[in-house]
């Protein structure tokens, strides 16, 4: 029986590592693609050089969730190698654009682990809205987000340190962390498969993010619509009109700037009252919530799109909110 290669479901292994070893940085760089069960340290490996490459995994974690399997099928698809997964075709793509080594040294600096931190990290609009400041809780989380990776795979890498003493050496990923070089022309908001995609002014594909978009209680706008503003590090202000369920406040208020902020660390502003592209305190999140008429990213990809783009850069907003949430109940089945 004939067994086409990119039909197989293909087995990642790590040469002389076992599956229940530790990630360490070794087992990492050196991972490799082989030929039966999936393995994190490659996943670690792959979501990075993903993510180098411009097609954002969302948060780096070394599973295999919907996030990665929409970056890793995006990419294929863009360099036309089909959408069935980590073929050796897709890993060789991948590996030749970037030799850097994926898990890297990093001495904590006096940035690094400067607070403030909140004692505790409000989740209710209310309690945010006195406080001077939505900074981080604690110096892991900041360091997390610097480096596009969830807490948990963080601590997995550094066992036993605490991440709040500078001059401390830890290892970390090393994603993407270049500005792009290039403009996008357009931007391609999917609502049903929840992903933004960037396009240069010759229509190539230079950015693809996860995201959440809208719900069905309060959908996302649709069609063609334009950039209105872009700001770095905003406030947030609650509108009572928009209703959002828990909120007991009747009267208008501002929330303090940070990553911890509803919208985090960027704001997109869209036509239409309280409409936008922005970033989240949340980053596991993102394409498995639904959000109020919004799109959310990764404070880290919210970052890298700000960079893109400009006021009126024109936004195609396609899919349907509905299907999205279908899909999700669909999942949990």
């Amino acid at each position: 029986m004939r067994i086409r290669i990119a039909a197989l479901i293909v087995v990642l292994l790590t040469p002389g590592v076992a599956l229940s070893a530790e990630l360490t940085a070794d087992a990492i760089n050196k991972a490799e693609l082989r030929a039966s069960t999936e393995n994190r340290a490659t996943l670690v490996k792959t979501q990075a050089l993903l993510d180098r490459a411009g097609f954002s995994p969302g948060e780096i974690d070394g599973r295999s969730g919907d996030n990665f399997r929409k970056a890793l099928n995006a990419f294929a698809q863009a360099r036309g190698l089909g959408d069935g997964g980590l073929s050796e075709q897709v890993w060789r793509e991948l590996t030749a654009m970037s030799s850097d080594p994926v898990v890297v040294e990093h001495t904590l600096s006096d940035k690094d682990v400067a607070g403030p931190f909140l004692d505790k990290v409000p989740t209710k609009l209310d309690d945010m809205k006195g406080l001077q400041s939505l900074g981080y809780g604690s110096a892991r989380e900041k360091i997390a987000e610097q480096f596009h990776v969830s807490e948990d795979l963080l601590a997995a890498l550094n066992p036993g340190k605490k991440f709040d003493r500078a001059g401390e050496t830890i290892l970390v990923v090393k994603g993407g962390g270049d500005q792009p070089r290039t403009k996008a022309a357009r931007l391609e908001v999917d609502k049903s498969a929840q992903t933004l995609r960037a396009f240069d002014k010759d229509g190539k594909l230079i950015g693809f993010f996860p995201i959440t978009a809208g719900s069905a209680e309060k959908p996302a706008p649709n069609g063609e619509l334009k950039v209105r503003s872009v700001a770095q590090n905003p406030n947030y202000r609650y509108n009572p009109d928009y209703e959002f369920k828990g909120v007991r406040s009747k009267e208008p208020f501002i929330i303090a700037p940070g990553p911890n902020n509803p919208v985090g660390l960027v704001w997109i502003g869209l036509p239409g009252e309280g409409y936008g592209i922005h970033g989240t305190p949340e980053p596991s999140k993102v394409g498995k919530t639904d959000s109020h008429g919004c799109i959310r990213l990764t404070n880290w990809d919210a970052l890298r799109l700000a960079t893109m783009i400009a006021k009126g850069t024109p936004v195609s907003m396609l899919g349907d909110d509905k299907a999205k949430t279908k899909t999700k109940a669909e999942r949990r089945r």
